[in-house]
């Protein structure tokens, strides 16, 4: 590995209004290096990325760029020096190909020739083992497909460094590998590659060196694959927070909710129809779902909620069909939810969080004949608020304000603080630090403890494997069957999250 540095930040700062999100930070990146950018939920990662990129102007303090000072301007200054980023959300048009897409960000004179850019397409996505058809529409490819669109399109650009934001958050076993083996084969041909990811076993699988920040400052420095993911999350969160989850062993009681045969037709040309999808829960268990993004985790539980209604089916619920019930008829009858789109669906931004309590908990005796009861609605939030450890400015404080590891606490604390009897949660964890992630993994934990069921719709591997008594995987809308985790090889897993598997009805019917 060449000792050259390739981007060097010397003692960056940058303050919003009551927060200093970057505060004196100094990072190296050598040529050729892998270097992981680790950090909780609000320790600075975001914005020194953006400073990196473009996208915002530090306060104090000097980029440097192969032993130069720059001033990186904007995004379009940061590609044309080299910079590469791939965010955790991709920015890809769905109607267009991937010829299409990566003409995109390319001046005119490359865009022009169509032929000659499917040709560098087809070349450079080879080279690395990524490989893609140039004339295939986005819509067609899976996430991990289009992760590589991405990847490739900072490469036709000729970045010598490449910042990726959280990528294997989305993607198989078997795809992690994949990227693994590109990262390695770029990096071993030069280009630098900032990595930032909460997943330390991968950090220590495949970088060099790691900086660790906490509240906006650099906490130290380290060679990952030298120490363990204990150490290194100290480094992230302190010596007081707990970073595992102490889960015992359930006994799942009696039948609480069974699914028949579930199908829905989904309008939306991008989203995911239902297939004949069944399953069952037990009262004191935690059934995982896994599955790359898209393959209908969005529609299973909004069928679930009841915020669509199923074509065919049957839902029953303590002996109750339910699948012609509303939604709030549904959580009157116990069931909670818990959306993978915390904004917007999880919580409204620009409410406080107060409102925000009264939104899904009305019915537990926030309201009366009518009328709000305010001074319960705040005692109710501020119960959440302790008990959930969801640091903010108090009850008043605006959804928008707080951090996603934050948020996420609190939206977990209002649904469990209304005692459900079946909770849904849909990538209860998805972006937040090791710290949060207990917290809310102990909430789910509690819950089950108490009788509940859970549905847990997750995409981190390690998480279903920890909390679920049996898991399966979800792709294309159709459901795999389901297993007991202890016998379920992760192997065995990362193939049904690719569609191989047959019927999961028998499994289902004899669980």
């Amino acid at each position: 590995m060449s000792a050259a540095q390739r981007l060097r930040l010397a003692n960056i700062v940058k303050e919003y209004p009551g927060c200093r999100a970057n505060d004196g930070i100094d990072l190296v990146v050598e040529a050729g290096e892998i270097h992981a950018l680790l950090g909780e939920n609000g320790a600075g990662k975001s914005t020194l990325m953006k400073v990196i990129y473009g996208l915002v102007q530090p306060d104090e303090g000097q980029v440097f760029w192969n032993g130069k000072p720059v001033q990186v301007a904007n995004p379009a200054e940061a590609r044309a020096m080299g910079i590469g980023m791939v965010f955790q959300h991709f920015s890809l048009f769905e109607t267009l190909t991937v010829a299409e897409n990566i003409a995109l960000g390319l001046p005119a004179s490359e865009a022009r020739d169509r032929a000659e850019l499917e040709a560098r397409i087809r070349e450079v996505s080879e080279h690395y083992g990524m490989a893609l058809d140039p004339r295939r529409y986005v819509s067609t490819l899976s996430v991990g497909e289009r992760q590589r669109v991405e990847i490739v399109r900072c490469l036709i650009q000729e970045s010598t460094l490449l910042i990726l934001d959280e990528p294997t958050s989305v993607l198989t076993p078997q795809e992690v590998t994949t990227l693994f083996a590109t990262l390695r084969k770029l990096s071993a041909e030069g280009c630098s590659i900032l990595f930032i990811s909460h997943k330390l076993e991968e950090v220590r699988a495949l970088c060099d060196n790691a900086t660790v920040l906490r509240h906006g400052r650099v906490s130290g420095d380290c060679r990952p694959a030298e120490i363990s993911a204990t150490q290194i999350a100290r480094l992230m969160v302190g010596e007081d927070t707990p970073i595992s989850t102490r889960v015992s062993q359930a006994q799942p009681g009696e039948l609480l909710l069974e699914a028949k045969g579930l199908s829905w037709r989904c309008d939306d040309p991008f989203g995911t129809s239902l297939q004949g999808v069944s399953f069952n829960l037990h009262r004191g268990e935690i059934v995982g779902i896994a599955g790359v993004a898209g393959n209908g985790q969005d529609e299973l539980l909004k069928a679930l909620s009841g915020e669509v209604r199923i074509d065919t089916g049957r839902l029953t619920f303590e002996g109750q069909r339910i699948e012609a019930l509303k939604p709030d008829q549904r959580r009157a009858t116990g069931i909670a939810i818990v959306p993978e789109e915390r904004l917007g669906r999880g919580a409204v931004p620009g409410m406080t969080l107060a409102d925000n309590a009264l939104l899904t908990a009305a019915g537990q005796g926030l309201v009366r004949h009518g009328m709000i009861r305010f001074g319960r609605v705040r005692e109710f939030c501020r119960q959440v608020i302790e008990r959930f450890g969801v640091r903010c400015n108090g009850e008043h404080s605006t959804a928008g304000s707080l951090s996603g590891g934050n948020l996420q606490k609190y939206i977990i604390g209002r649904e469990a603080l209304q005692n459900p009897r079946l909770l849904v949660a849909s990538h209860p964890t998805w972006g937040v630090d090791v710290g949060s992630a207990v917290a809310i993994h102990e909430a789910l934990i509690r819950l089950r403890d108490e009788g509940a069921a859970i549905l847990l719709i997750s995409e981190d591997l390690d998480e279903l494997y920890q909390l679920c008594n049996r898991m399966g995987a979800l792709c294309g809308g159709r459901l795999s069957p389901l297993a007991d985790a202890s016998d379920l090889s992760i192997e065995q897993l990362g193939q049904w999250m690719a569609g191989e598997f047959e019927s999961g009805e028998a499994s289902h019917a004899a669980a």
